[in-house]
Formats: C-alpha cells, sequence, structure tokens
C-alpha cells in the first residue's frame, strides 16, 4: 500500500473511532466534556474514554480489570496522560490544555491538572472564571489545601455568580479538610437543598457521621437517595454519590 493511502486509511480510521466514541458518550450518558476530551486530545483522548468509560461497562470489567502480575493499567494510562501533559506543557491551545487537565484528574494525578491550569492562567485568560474554578478544584484534590481556599476566595470574589453553588461546595470541602467541621458543617447544611446533584448532600451526611451523629446522617442520606430515585437515570458522577448513600442506608452506620 503507498505511504500516502495508509496515511489516510489511518486519519480515517482515527475519525470513525472518535465519532463511535462521542455518540457512545451521549447515548450512555456519560459526563458530556469526554466529547470535548476525545475532540481535543484525539488519541489520550479515545484511550482515557475506554479505560474510565468504556472498559468497566464491559461485563468481563471485573476479569480483566488487572494484570497477571496484579498491575493496574490505569497506572500505564497515568503514564501516557503525563507524557501528554509535558507536551502540551511548551505548545498547545488553551483548549486542549483544559481537557487534559480534566482528564488528568479525573484519572487521580490532579497534581498534572495543576500545572495545567497554571499555565492556562495567564495573560488574557489570568482571570478566567472557568480556569480558575478548574485550578480550585485540582488544588483540593492535590491537598494544596490553602492555595485552593485563596484561588476560591479570588474567583468567588471576582466572578460571584460563576458556578456559585460548586464554588460554594469547594469552600466547604476546603474548611473540612482544614479541620474547621463545625464551620464546613454550617455550609453543607445551607447548601444541600439548593445544590443540584447529589455530591452537597452526601458530602454533608458523611461529615456528620464523621462527627458521631447518626441519626442526623441517615435522615441526609435518606434524603439523598430519595433524590436519585426521583431523578431515574443518573449519568455517571451521580450514580457514584446515589450509590453511596444507599450504601450507608444499608450498612451498619445507616443501621
Amino acid at each position: 500500500m503507498p505511504p500516502g493511502v495508509a496515511v489516510v486509511a489511518v486519519l480515517a480510521l482515527n475519525v470513525v473511532i472518535q465519532l463511535g466514541l462521542i455518540v457512545d458518550v451521549y447515548r450512555s450518558g456519560a459526563p458530556r466534556y469526554w466529547a470535548l476530551v476525545i475532540l481535543l486530545v484525539p488519541v489520550a483522548g479515545c484511550l482515557a474514554y475506554y479505560f474510565r468509560q468504556l472498559r468497566p461497562r464491559s461485563r468481563q470489567a471485573g476479569a480483566a480489570r488487572r494484570t497477571p502480575d496484579g498491575i493496574e493499567p490505569a497506572l500505564d494510562f497515568a503514564s501516557v496522560l503525563r507524557a501528554r501533559a509535558e507536551e502540551l506543557a511548551l505548545c498547545g491551545s488553551i483548549d486542549s490544555r483544559v481537557a487534559l487537565a480534566e482528564q488528568c484528574r479525573a484519572a487521580g494525578i490532579p497534581d498534572e491538572a495543576v500545572k495545567l491550569y497554571r499555565r492556562c492562567l495567564s495573560g488574557a485568560y489570568e482571570y478566567d472564571p472557568h480556569l480558575m474554578f478548574g485550578l480550585a478544584r485540582a488544588l483540593l484534590e492535590h491537598g494544596a489545601t490553602d492555595e485552593a481556599a485563596d484561588t476560591i476566595a479570588r474567583l468567588r470574589a471576582a466572578h460571584p455568580c460563576h458556578r456559585a453553588n460548586e464554588a460554594r461546595l469547594l469552600h466547604a470541602r476546603v474548611l473540612e479538610a482544614t479541620g474547621e467541621t463545625e464551620t464546613a458543617l454550617a455550609e453543607y447544611r445551607e447548601l444541600a437543598p439548593a445544590y443540584v446533584g447529589l455530591e452537597a448532600r452526601c458530602r454533608y451526611g458523611l461529615l456528620l457521621e464523621r462527627l458521631g451523629r447518626p441519626a442526623e446522617a441517615r435522615a441526609v442520606f435518606e434524603g439523598a437517595a430519595t433524590q436519585a430515585r426521583r431523578a431515574g437515570v443518573l449519568i455517571e458522577a451521580e450514580a457514584r454519590w446515589a450509590k453511596l448513600a444507599r450504601q450507608r442506608l444499608a450498612g451498619p452506620r445507616g443501621a
């Protein structure tokens, strides 16, 4: 086969794979940012979607999750993401960096996400609310609570209406992580009824459990489980919190 024809064939195959995965994103109810990841970071994005979404849904996921040596395939994927992040450190669009940063965060390597967001927050994008929010979340998950708190404060001061409840949830998580449990509890209590989704309620319930208040925690988890039932089919992120609420109600802590 002539080299030119081979190149065209490979490119066409790549496009077909991308389109197929994007269709799966919408049909499966996966978070919509996956479509952007697949489009902007074709190879790493497709691999990411396969390992994070398609493979776990496979019937053979339980048997195939680990290699014979017991090494998680996710570790190899993390290496791919790190290499891709290094490539984008010197070049690449803002959108590409943000898409990769979110994938790094989802893959459990928030330190790489922090680096990418910091490189994006410069020049005309220095006070971009989307980037500030992404950096704050990555910092929190990386354990840099002081920097996360500072970034959240700057975000809320400069853009008070940008994802206001989500920014408030990040603030409550920072308070909890830094030991200000009573203040965090008050934040969760006020936020839970207004927050779209189950995360605020579940984090509120978990903190109540940790503080030795099981009856109050159970009531919160019951509310979360009821909300999940009313919502019907849930996207992956919400399904995770719904599962946690049900587990807490069924387990010893929820007894």
